[in-house]
């Protein structure tokens, strides 16, 4: 039975601007939320909220419930690894940031061509075997933005996988470079069980285009844009989890209230789904999730995915003129030690690291031009 998880990498924060300013009330609201609602799974990474993502589960769940009334994941950090000696004090350091002896289920994170190095020179796999049989993990897995080919080497490779994360939801069911279908389809030749994550898409599945939502509501007025996404995850076959990361206790609590009530769609609902996702697709402008790991790997200091996000909603609104999206953009380049667009070095580092595969570089070109020129007044200054 599919179950839906909270996942912790979009909290609540006190400052927009500062990743690391978790507001804890807020939270702890959330995880009260969700638990008093009959879940129990929390899915975290070492990575998460600039290294502190860990440690706001210990404080929010860990120091408030007992351990048996819970389960957790966390990610070993590939990008992090260049040899094994790293492997054991990194593990335990999770464990002390998390306050637990053990993980229910641990994962080897974003095995992709950006964490080669680790998962190619390094035992990953014999290191979290150990500590299975040690009694640190229940259960052991790992989640990937590869296509199908990739994850059938993987799983061909590694039978003691017992679980993937994966990027599924109905805008990237039958996306060329995402393929969600197939690789659900793979992890189902495998007999592994299937963990979620993405399911509004990094939150255009919840924000859709005026016109795609007038396809929705026009079918059925009493079901919410959110709904639909969630129906589509909810129901598929060999998924035991689904994360959709709330950013606050409001869209939580429509995400399990429309968990509870996800009944599967019809012929005609995935048909229309369809259409909404051609409607999506020609409006966005940059397929970002702000999954933030271009902006860890950048040297320029530029908060990528937030100005991706400025830029989408901005270009949504399809005008030269003046817009809260780009006043948003200048209020941003007044920050301290914070890079602009137009401070991209074409390094292609954060290339290799982007799970929707952008090319991140040549879209900040054209942020740059979008909003360092013309109106907001950058080439006057």
């Amino acid at each position: 039975m599919t179950k839906l998880g909270m996942g912790m990498m979009r909290l609540p924060l006190l400052d927009e601007n500062d990743f690391k300013s978790i507001d804890y009330d807020e939270v702890n609201k959330m995880v009260d939320l969700y638990m008093e609602s009959g879940f129990n799974h929390f899915d975290t990474a070492f990575v998460y909220h600039e290294g502190i993502g860990e440690e706001s589960l210990r404080k929010a769940v860990v120091e408030r419930y007992p351990r048996d009334s819970f389960t957790v994941s966390t990610k070993l950090p590939l990008f992090v690894i260049t040899e094994e000696s790293q492997l054991e004090p990194l593990f335990n350091q999770q464990l002390e940031n998390c306050g637990l002896d053990y993980f229910d289920y641990y994962l080897l994170h974003n095995v992709s061509g950006f964490t080669e190095n680790a998962w190619k020179n390094v035992d990953l796999y014999s290191f979290v075997q150990k500590k299975k049989e040690e009694g640190f993990i229940r259960h052991i897995g790992l989640s990937t933005h590869g296509n199908a080919e990739f994850l059938d080497g993987l799983l061909s490779k590694h039978p003691e996988l017992e679980f993937v994360l994966l990027q599924i939801n109905y805008l990237d069911w039958e996306d060329e470079a995402i393929e969600s279908r197939k690789c659900l389809e793979v992890a189902r030749k495998h007999n592994v069980k299937v963990m979620i994550m993405e399911p509004f898409k990094g939150g255009f599945l919840a924000d859709v285009p005026e016109e795609a939502e007038k396809l929705m509501k026009d079918y059925n007025p009493d079901k919410s844009v959110v709904s639909w996404a969630i129906r589509f995850v909810a129901n598929l076959d060999n998924v035991c989890l689904v994360f959709t990361g709330a950013s606050n206790s409001q869209q939580l609590e429509e995400n399990i209230r429309e968990f509870k009530n996800a009944d599967p769609l019809n012929d005609e609902e995935l048909k229309l789904l369809e259409e909404v996702s051609e409607i999506i697709n020609n409006n966005i402008t940059v397929d970002c999730t702000k999954c933030r790991y271009c902006v860890d790997n950048c040297s320029s200091n530029i908060d990528i995915a937030k100005l991706f996000d400025i830029y989408n909603k901005h270009k949504l609104l399809d005008t030269d003129e003046w817009t809260p999206h780009g006043n948003a953009y200048l209020n941003y380049s007044k920050l301290p030690d914070v890079g602009i667009a137009s401070d991209c070095t074409d390094c292609e580092i954060c290339i290799e690291g982007c799970p929707q595969k952008i090319n991140i570089p040549e879209v900040l070109k054209d942020v740059a031009k979008t909003f360092e020129t013309g109106i907001y007044g950058f080439e006057n200054e």
